[in-house]
């Protein structure tokens, strides 16, 4: 939905989905609300639309604008789309058919009739063109295709053009308080828009940064922004993004992250503006088991009470929820989810159709299992900025978005568990797990797959008799892992649908021994791409986005996207950054006399002064060798564990504690959980040790990177573990400064940083550093510590 001036959009498809919902939340027929099928969807449009004569006219613009007074309001409601096709019958009557084409998993003749909102967007259609036209009667024909065997079974009906005014005028009256109360909001939030100051005196450098980013706005552009910590890199985004949407120019804010604790820092940004006199509506997407009101989720009228009428009821939470309240926090949605016994999450989901900003998980644009479809499920460009905080973190995450991956043990497991109910099913089980079995035996390590063809006709097949299995056996034994290799089936297709150039197939075996075929995104650029396309900017911010022409490549930047470096305001004077050239992490080098020096730099580092010191390991099996050396010696010794729960990590934190009395040293893992995105402000942290450079371990699909990328551009060590590596350094180190008052020292340990291959990866503040061997890095850090 947007707004222009006076005049708010809405597609066909969103009205009728929005106005018309009803009925129970349920996923016990494969998490399907309706029959379509999404992605295969455009594919069996077109080539139904071909099969068509001269007298079909497809993908047809239909659009009409209806004043709206209300509430002392008075504006336009524009409602548009594309009928699939318009079929043209000057010697019958109705001599107009408006035709919608939907491509389904199931078995037709369950069809009993269309799916009512199918058969409201066609309505709509008919009316506009009825109206345009000047047709006094008017056909609508749904057209059901099914995705695997291509038949097709039609609905037929025909309206006066009386009836579907009646009817339209009713669906438009239902949205009309909807679109009056955001009509009216916008001009409230825009008002308080134009009056808002930045916040805060502006650091040096940040009001060009801001300036930047307002810039890339309003040109449709992409920015890359390195910003070391301390530039204020979330207000300065945030800020000019939301300047505007006052100027007309944003209608909606997504603020993506990869951590809860991003999250917090940008909910904190936007309640600071409204504290300074914004109105603005934002939400917080909150993960489904977080929010959920049971142990665990299971979204159906059997399992939950919410689920039993949920989409008769959470239009008017929603509304309620709206016309009450401005900060939407998680503790208010769930407090108006449970006053009108409606699901949080999924009420969460509709709150954000009417929110100024959505702070979310980057999943909720880019997953093709996750993504918000109310917003992104077509290919029209909307005026959505995308703000992506921590954005290196989007490149490995938007690999395994776009990467699927089946088990073979999966295919037996349902097998075992279904076939008493089902012998089609069970055969067609069967029958993939003998095609996976055939490439089990030409496998003995790894083995890339360059035809995987009859694999995927076999899955159609499968997933035909799939949907019939769970529509007829809802409350089947052993539901779970029969739901599971559903969706895990219907992601690999829906991968393999967009399959092209830059994916791998291989097969290999995972670290229990269990046998897979994976679809390997080797470069996720065209997929990210095709998302930041239904978006009018984006805007990439990190702290370590070096060398910033791999992450532009990699994350969908274009030749004519900006990139810019925001300088550190910090003194150098505050930070001692010293490399320890005489040891090593390498593989072949690791032994009990290399472990011993590493510690005693450790140990020297750490008694230069009392306070709280972070070490971080390449490796659990380094830092448990090293934890056994320090036992019984290191004072105040900490050890983060493999798995941690949330109080658990609470607690790590809570150890650092400001003004110690005694030092606290906490050895971590690079890439963990403490590795980035904490914040131990002034002396809750004032050194880090970082042992080695960060380079994952070697794995059948590193080197399947590694070996791609040497062919396209051969660069294969630095793609698949170089940027990787050097980036947990940077994090890890970014650890010690985070305010302009903090002091602290940070000590790379590795003989590979004195390389040129490393330190041109080094942030610009990085530099001055100074090469030690023990002895001299005493002496360093005595004349940091006591220097006045």
């Amino acid at each position: 939905m947007e707004k222009d001036k006076n005049e708010i959009k809405i597609s066909v498809r969103s009205l009728v989905e929005f106005v018309l919902k009803s009925g129970d939340l349920d996923n016990r027929t494969g998490g399907r609300r309706d029959t379509e099928a999404m992605q295969e969807g455009s594919r069996i449009h077109r080539k139904i639309q071909k099969r068509m004569g001269s007298n079909y006219s497809a993908e047809f613009p239909l659009s009409i604008t209806v004043p709206i007074k209300r509430d002392e309001l008075e504006f336009e409601i524009t409602v548009e789309g594309r009928a699939d096709g318009i079929i043209s019958l000057p010697e019958e009557n109705p001599s107009v058919v408006i035709d919608e084409i939907k491509g389904v998993y199931m078995e037709l003749s369950h069809l009993e009739a269309p799916v009512p909102v199918h058969r409201a967007q066609a309505m709509c259609y008919a009316y506009i063109y009825a109206k345009k036209q000047i047709h006094n009667t008017i056909g609508i024909r749904m057209t059901y295709c099914n995705m695997e065997t291509e038949n097709i079974r039609y609905f037929e009906e025909s309206f006066s053009i009386e009836d579907l005014e009646a009817w339209f005028q009713k669906v438009i009256e239902e949205y009309g308080k909807w679109a009056a109360w955001q009509y009216n909001w916008s001009l409230y939030r825009n008002k308080s828009i134009k009056e808002m100051e930045f916040p805060f005196e502006y650091r040096p450098g940040q009001k060009k940064l801001v300036a930047d980013v307002y810039r890339t706005i309003i040109r449709d552009k992409r920015l890359f922004i390195e910003a070391p910590t301390g530039v204020g890199k979330t207000i300065s985004t945030v800020f000019p993004t939301v300047k505007a949407m006052g100027e007309g120019f944003v209608t909606k804010v997504f603020y993506l992250t990869a951590k809860t604790i991003t999250r917090t820092v940008a909910e904190e940004t936007f309640q600071l503006l409204v504290k300074k006199g914004l109105h603005l509506k934002s939400v917080t997407i909150t993960a489904k088991e977080k929010i959920c009101i049971l142990d665990k989720p299971d979204c159906n009228p059997v399992a939950c009470p919410r689920a039993k009428g949920h989409y008769d009821r959470v239009n008017d939470a929603v509304f309620d929820l709206l016309n009450n309240e401005n900060e939407i926090s998680r503790e208010l949605i769930q407090k108006y989810a449970e006053k009108h016994m409606v699901c949080p999450f999924e009420m969460s989901l509709d709150v954000t159709l009417w929110s100024d900003s959505i702070i979310c998980d980057y999943n909720y644009v880019f997953d093709p299992n996750v993504y918000l479809r109310k917003f992104f499920l077509n290919e029209k460009k909307n005026d959505y900025v995308f703000l992506i905080d921590e954005a290196h973190n989007l490149v490995e995450r938007a690999r395994e978005m776009y990467s699927a991956v089946l088990y073979k043990k999966q295919f037996m497991t349902v097998k075992n568990l279904i076939k008493a109910v089902s012998k089609k099913l069970e055969k067609r089980l069967q029958t993939c797990n003998e095609d996976l079995l055939k490439l089990k035996r030409e496998c003995d390590n790894c083995n890339v797959i360059e035809n995987i063809t009859d694999f995927v006709l076999h899955l159609l097949r499968l997933m035909t008799e799939y949907d019939e299995f769970l529509q007829e056996n809802p409350n089947i034994e052993g539901k779970d892992e029969i739901l599971q290799l559903y969706m895990d089936i219907r992601h690999f297709l829906n991968i393999y649908d967009i399959y092209n150039e830059k994916y791998l197939t291989y097969t290999d075996y995972d670290e229990q021994g269990e046998f897979r075929i994976k679809l390997l995104c080797m470069d996720p650029s065209w997929n990210l791409n095709k998302c930041l396309e239904r978006g009018k900017s984006a805007v990439f911010f990190s702290a370590t986005l070096l060398p910033i022409h791999y992450y532009k490549e990699q994350l969908g930047g274009r030749e004519e996207d900006y990139a810019v470096y925001a300088p550190s305001p910090f003194h150098t004077d505050n930070r001692l950054l010293m490399i320890g050239r005489d040891v090593s992490t390498k593989y072949t080098r690791r032994n009990e006399a290399e472990y011993k020096k590493i510690y005693e730099y450790i140990y020297s580092f750490t008694s230069a002064k009392k306070g709280n010191y972070m070490v971080f390991f390449p490796s659990y099996q380094m830092l448990n060798s090293i934890a056994q050396l320090a036992e019984g010696s290191l004072e105040g010794l900490v050890i983060q564990k493999s798995f941690m729960t949330e109080l658990e990590k609470e607690a790590f934190l809570e150890e650092f504690t400001t003004e110690p009395d005694t030092s606290r040293i906490g050895f971590c893992v690079m890439g963990g959980v403490f590795s980035e995105g904490i914040d131990l402000k002034s002396d809750r942290l004032i050194g880090a040790v970082i042992v080695g450079t960060g380079l994952p371990m070697v794995g059948n699909e590193r080197e399947l990177f590694r070996n791609y990328y040497d062919r396209i551009n051969g660069r294969g060590f630095d793609y698949s573990y170089l940027y990787q590596g050097m980036n947990k350094v940077q994090q890890s180190a970014g650890r010690v400064i985070r305010t302009m008052e903090d002091k602290g020292a940070i000590l790379l340990l590795d003989e590979r940083f004195v390389q040129k291959q490393y330190t041109s990866l080094f942030p610009r503040e990085w530099f001055p550093n100074i090469m030690v061997d023990i002895q001299s890095m005493e002496t360093e850090l005595d004349s940091f510590w006591n220097k006045k």
